[in-house]
């Protein structure tokens, strides 16, 4: 018996604001096909997506919405029952489906779910609801999608969007219960984890390279200029990648650098969750703002009102995407990774093979809890909204000078 095909339920955020089902046929077509309430649970999903794309970050709308989207499949072409009639089992069977989900719904890289043509958005048929993720140090020919299996951090997240759907359907009184964090208690595929976690940040050495990298590609070509202020800014002021790029809802711009009373820099930044917070400016990390204002033939420093993108386009107006400041520093990682792997070995290198931009801004917080500063002016920076959050990243601190101390043991 062949396993029915996925169809891809929602696009994007942009796009489900001008949502014409009409201009969808085979989507149109696969919930006709199906029960009644299959059109009625999908505008269910519309109505939460819309509520999470207005009210959060367009990356927790695609978070939630792959997370929607997997579950009413499960729903239409698996159970086959209304969401509203769910009780622990249920849920805990979609958990198992999660665990182990069939082979051809797999995919092993990215995919847009729609792609427009004569007039209509027609299903992309590379689309499928998850994906076989390859360390990027690992070079594998053939992947086998039947090695799939979701992390534990995964497992949280599908949890997570499925119980806020739960919720939202309940203040909308369409259903009068929420199993979702009953069944997360008995779901058998999470561990208590006490483990020591590996640490995602770059150590003194390899931020050394990467920093020396930047420095001497800006000096030989100075268009790496703009990628040596991305990186210096990632680790040095604890930020986001998305905290530099351009957004609908925020454009950083040089302006959002301002200095108090005391004569002390302070950077604003429009963070996670809708908030803004201001993040200090370290006096060594000025040199590199000079430098890169310089190239861009700016006034030494900035100034109220100053409106210049922060990070400019290399071709047009505006501020960088995300995804093009991802690029710049993956460059520099690269080139790193050689640089070090050739003068010190691939053990000593391995980490810049797998590192994202994320990492730097794990690696800056980290070096700054390792001297001593305090944990609640590094929270802050960070814009954490609890301690207990920034006070992880002191546990994996300590847990390296737990390791320094146990190698002193002996077998005799």
């Amino acid at each position: 018996m062949s396993l029915p095909k996925p169809c891809p339920l929602y696009p994007t955020y942009d796009e489900l604001l001008s949502f014409d089902i009409l201009s969808y046929t085979e989507l149109n077509e696969f919930l006709s096909a199906g029960e009644g309430w299959y059109k009625q649970h999908w505008q269910w999903g519309q109505d939460f997506l819309l509520y999470i794309g207005r009210n959060k970050s367009e990356h927790t709308y695609t978070r939630f919405r792959n997370e929607v989207e997997k579950f009413l499949l499960w729903i239409f072409l698996f159970k086959k029952i209304p969401l509203d009639e769910f009780r622990k089992k249920e849920i805990l069977e979609y958990a198992d489906f999660c665990w182990k989900p069939p082979v051809s719904w797999v995919a092993l890289s990215n995919a847009d779910r729609f792609v427009f043509r004569n007039g209509n958005f027609q299903v992309n048929k590379n689309w499928l609801p998850f994906r076989l993720q390859i360390p990027k140090s690992h070079k594998v020919d053939t992947p086998d999608k039947k090695k799939y299996k979701p992390s534990q951090q995964t497992l949280t997240a599908t949890f997570t969007a499925v119980n806020a759907f739960y919720k939202h359907l309940i203040n909308e009184e369409i259903c009068f219960g929420n199993p979702v964090p009953i069944a997360k208690k008995d779901c058998r595929y999470f561990i208590a984890d006490a483990q020591v976690k590996e640490v995602r940040r770059l150590s003194e050495a390899q931020w050394q390279y990467v920093l020396e990298t930047a420095e001497s590609l800006a000096e030989q070509d100075h268009y790496y200029e703009r990628s040596l202020f991305v990186i210096a800014a990632l680790k040095t002021l604890f930020l986001r990648i998305s905290e530099l790029s351009e957004r609908k809802d925020w454009s950083p711009t040089m302006g959002h650098f301002w200095q108090d009373e005391h004569q002390n820099w302070w950077l604003k930044i429009f963070g996670k969750g809708r908030k803004l917070r201001d993040v200090t400016v370290p006096t060594q990390f000025i040199d590199y703002l000079k430098r890169y204002r310089s190239f861009r033939a700016l006034p030494a420093l900035p100034f109220s009102g100053d409106n210049t993108a922060l990070v400019e386009k290399v071709r047009g107006q505006g501020g960088m995407t995300a995804r093009h400041l991802s690029r710049l520093v993956q460059e520099v990682f690269d080139k790193a990774y050689e640089k070090m792997r050739h003068e010190q070995g691939d053990d000593q290198a391995r980490k810049l093979k797998e590192a994202s931009t994320h990492w730097l801004r794990h690696t800056g917080a980290s070096m700054e809890i390792e001297r001593g500063r305090a944990l609640k002016d590094v929270s802050e920076d960070l814009g954490h909204a609890s301690m207990g959050t920034t006070d992880s990243i002191y546990v994996q601190s300590e847990n390296k000078k737990r390791a320094d101390s146990g190698k002193t043991r002996t077998v005799d």
